[in-house]
């Protein structure tokens, strides 16, 4: 005889979930005690926000490509989740979320902190828009099945988070039952490929191609198809765009590296996609910050530029862009496919591509003379350059940045160069704030000899500040460069650019004379334990970074960044009926080269 929680923590042990991030409450309290009698097996942390356990879940699984559970109570403790794993989801990050619920004896009689409006103990309907599956099994004996089909269902595939919505009174309760046995489910572990059909056609045209770009995304990262993907753009002399869930896969110190696209992308990488005619798209959704809104000859020209758009998604597969030749298939898969056709045929393509190499190489030079002045200038308040160039300068190539949304992330995304994957992490599909200072917690706990900094703006950190609390209780090193500069700059600035500079609700003021106002975040940092200080000159910021960084504990750095200096626009973003912005370095170019 078993209890259901007993089940579900051999289960977590038997997977080799190493951590289950929760926050206790009355609704599971009969799993918490199943986790003490197996703490020596997998430990749990417990932020001091549920949404905190989503991010520090999501940090891992993107650094580790290995997943972790999360435990929450019924009611407002789950749905503090809610966004985290929407973020998740998005984002193609992987972690089973465990919810509890209300006694199936107390199932719609609306006993406290139940949902039941439209059915009884109806939180999993809050959930199932966010996850790839949501699970509840309403007695003890239907666990090992749905245990099982969470772990395939999260890790198969594109991996996305699950939840396990579980009612309180299964945790305690006994069967006679045991786990389903077999093998445990492994991330990658089934690879979709092309037909060899598709691999010739998809050959033929990129070696018929005079411009070819490659466009890669987070399929890139996960599937780890950065060696193969480089062997591919080194042999054929192909330029690689990224997004940012894709930076890294490709140094960004190469040649061949063109950096993001889009409104905030670098010049580079929007004339290729302008005047690309074959794009091969790896694992890339074209979303419309990497596409300028989908609006032709600001990062593309389809259909005038041929696309082969690779996904293991088939929902992603004509989305946003009808390509010429579809393939659903795993990135690494089909990068290890293409190379042996291409090994089979040995194909001479140098003088082919001199042409194109060229075009790229001066735009790149341009693009270089253009930004390069603002990176050496000492100013006070800090230029934001400046934070670019001396995290680039201090950090080590596998160190480890996390990010929020906001004007700090434009900066990085538009001019850091990963050199590593799994370097660079994110909120973009949902672009949630709280997922930096959050996510780093994770990070950290997956790859504890790597250094890991958070980069938070000042108000994604002021949302989730409790960071710092769990950051000394299990003493997780990480660093976090809070980037002050008194506002909501992102949002500010859309403000400044589209209604004529009426700003409203976004920056931070207070007293009589609306004097810019934040908290003093390193006396803030001091307070919870972790060791802080505050950067206000440029010729400070790089020594303070390297010593944080060196001291191998929870770090603060409160760096006060100028709000009035933008990322230059390469792109654009249309946010309809708002007339857009044209780019403020270069200009639309329609299929057919008038540059």
């Amino acid at each position: 005889m078993a209890k259901g929680a007993e089940l579900i923590t051999e289960f977590l042990v038997k997977e080799k979930v190493p951590y289950i991030f929760g926050i206790c409450g009355h609704g599971n309290v009969g799993m918490l005690d199943a986790l003490y009698s197996a703490r020596d097996d997998i430990k749990l942390i417990s932020p001091r926000h549920e949404q905190v356990a989503a991010h520090m879940a999501d940090g891992y699984f993107r650094i580790k490509h290995e997943a972790v559970a999360t435990l929450t109570s019924c009611g407002p403790g789950s749905a503090n989740m809610v966004m985290g794993t929407a973020l998740a989801m998005t984002d193609s990050s992987a972690f089973l979320a465990i919810t509890a619920n209300v006694p199936t004896s107390q199932f719609n009689r609306g006993p406290f902190q139940e949902i039941n409006r439209h059915n009884q103990a109806d939180f999993a309907n809050v959930m199932r828009p966010i996850v790839k599956r949501s699970f509840q099994p309403t007695r003890v004996d239907m666990l090992p099945l749905a245990l099982r089909q969470s772990m395939s269902t999260m890790l198969s595939g594109r991996p996305g988070p699950v939840n396990l919505d579980v009612p309180f009174n299964l945790f305690q309760e006994e069967d006679d039952v045991r786990l389903e046995s077999g093998a445990r489910a492994i991330v990658n572990e089934r690879r979709s490929a092309a037909s060899p059909e598709q691999v010739s056609e998809a050959v033929d045209m990129l070696l018929a191609s005079a411009r070819p770009a490659l466009f890669i995304g987070h399929g890139v990262t996960i599937s780890e198809a950065s060696e193969e993907l480089t062997a591919l753009a080194h042999l054929l002399s192909i330029p690689v765009i990224s997004s940012p869930n894709g930076m890294g896969c490709f140094d960004m110190e190469d040649p061949l590296s063109l950096g993001f696209i889009g409104r905030n992308g670098a010049y580079p990488a929007n004339q290729a996609g302008r005047l690309a005619d074959l794009v091969l798209a790896i694992g890339a959704r074209f979303d419309d910050r990497s596409s300028s809104s989908w609006m032709p000859g600001y990062s593309w020209n389809f259909p005038a530029t041929k696309l082969i758009h690779v996904d293991v998604d088939h929902a992603e597969l004509g989305r946003n862009y009808a390509p010429d030749l579809p393939i659903l298939a795993d990135a690494r898969s089909f990068l290890r496919q293409i190379l042996a056709e291409l090994e089979r045929r040995r194909p001479d393509i140098t003088a082919h591509r001199a042409e194109w190499l060229a075009m790229i190489a001066e735009w790149q030079k341009e693009w270089q003379t253009f930004i390069s002045p603002n990176f050496s200038i000492h100013a006070k308040p800090i230029r934001p350059e400046r934070i670019v160039a001396d995290c680039r300068a201090v950090l080590d190539d596998d160190a480890i940045l996390t990010f929020d949304a906001g004007i700090h992330h434009n900066w990085f995304m538009q001019f850091w160069k990963a050199r590593k994957p799994q370097t660079m992490l994110n909120s973009w599909g949902f672009s949630g704030m709280g997922f930096g200072p959050s996510s780093a917690l994770g990070a950290k706990l997956a790859a504890p000899d790597r250094p890991v900094i958070s980069i938070a703006g000042d108000g994604g950190f002021a949302m989730v500040p409790h960071v710092l609390c769990t950051a000394v209780e299990y003493n997780i090193p990480v660093v976090w460069v809070v980037w002050n500069n008194f506002a909501w700059g992102a949002i500010r600035d859309i403000q400044y650019g589209l209604f004529d500079g009426r700003e409203i609700g976004t920056a931070f003021y207070a007293g009589p004379n609306g004097e810019p106002y934040n908290p003093d975040f390193a006396a803030w940092a001091r307070a919870a334990g972790v060791e802080a200080v505050t950067v206000t000159r440029s010729e400070d910021f790089a020594a303070a970074l390297e010593h944080a960084v060196k001291a191998n504990k929870p770090y603060l750095l409160d760096v006060h960044v100028d709000a009035d200096i933008r990322p230059p626009a390469t792109g654009a973003w249309e946010l309809p009926p708002i007339p857009y912005k044209e780019p403020v370095f270069g200009k639309r170019i329609l299929q057919g080269i008038d540059a």
